[in-house]
């Protein structure tokens, strides 16, 4: 019976590596957590390239999930699956910070609203299931970005579209806020998307510490953020716990 072929299991541990990070890996961080030559990984790195599983950032050379391969991981996981592990600690999160819950998937270069928790007040509020939200100027958007789940849609020269004059319009700006992301473990949006609302999300990971979509808490800005603009710390820490125990329910390791 034949063994292993050598290349796969090399291919699938370059694959785990990129999975299992915060951030891009260039070559010789690939290579050297390997112990591999940086010639056998370049090519392995190509050839996953070449079919779509990995991508190269054009500005730094480095590597990361690519989308395809994205799409294949979390095909396992129904939407309606992920909107009914998270039920229950959208409806505490809202009760618990007052604000309003959402939780998103990637579809088609935006964000889909699956789950919607209204502010727990009497204010007249929009059910948004169903919305599709821009990638680069919403909190659930920045963090899926972020972490190689989607990509951004841009125009002919290669601009973001401008919702507010807020929003981050040209790549290096969106970069350095993506890069921010993947350090801290969460994202924030302050009147990108509207004029007088705020938001702050987080991911939601599943098997293997894949990102399958993101949480997020909005309201507006005076609310959710202080009077320097930065999101409350305590709102950043319960949205992280309720995203860290959905990711639990999805079979995430503690992370």
């Amino acid at each position: 019976m034949a063994g292993p072929v050598q290349s796969i299991e090399r291919a699938a541990a370059i694959l785990r590596l990129l999975a299992g990070g915060p951030r891009r890996l260039g070559l010789g961080e690939v290579a050297s957590s390997l112990g591999l030559a940086k010639g056998t990984a370049h090519g392995i790195l190509r050839t996953l390239q070449h079919v779509d599983f990995v991508e190269q950032d054009e500005t730094t050379g480095k590597y990361q999930l690519g989308a395809a391969l994205l799409h294949l991981g979390t095909s396992y996981l129904d939407v309606n699956e992920l909107r009914s592990r998270s039920l229950n600690w959208a409806d505490a999160l809202a009760a618990r910070s007052g604000e309003a819950v959402r939780l998103g998937t990637p579809l088609e270069g935006k964000v889909l609203v699956v789950h919607h928790v209204f502010r727990p007040d009497d204010t007249l509020q929009t059910l948004d299931v169903g919305a599709l939200l821009p990638l680069h100027a919403s909190s659930m958007g920045k963090v899926l970005l972020a972490f190689g789940t989607a990509a951004p849609e841009t125009g002919p020269g290669g601009e973001l579209e401008a919702y507010t004059r807020h929003t981050l319009v040209t790549r290096e700006d969106l970069d350095r806020a993506l890069a921010e992301i993947r350090e801290q473990g969460w994202g924030a949006e302050v009147q990108e998307m509207s004029l007088g609302e705020a938001g702050i999300a987080a991911p939601i990971r599943g098997h293997g510490g894949l990102v399958v979509g993101a949480i997020a808490l909005s309201g507006p800005p005076e609310r959710i953020c202080d009077p320097k603009g930065r999101p409350q710390p305590a709102l950043i820490g319960l949205l992280r716990e309720a995203a860290r125990a959905i990711s639990r329910d999805l079979g995430a390791a503690r992370w």
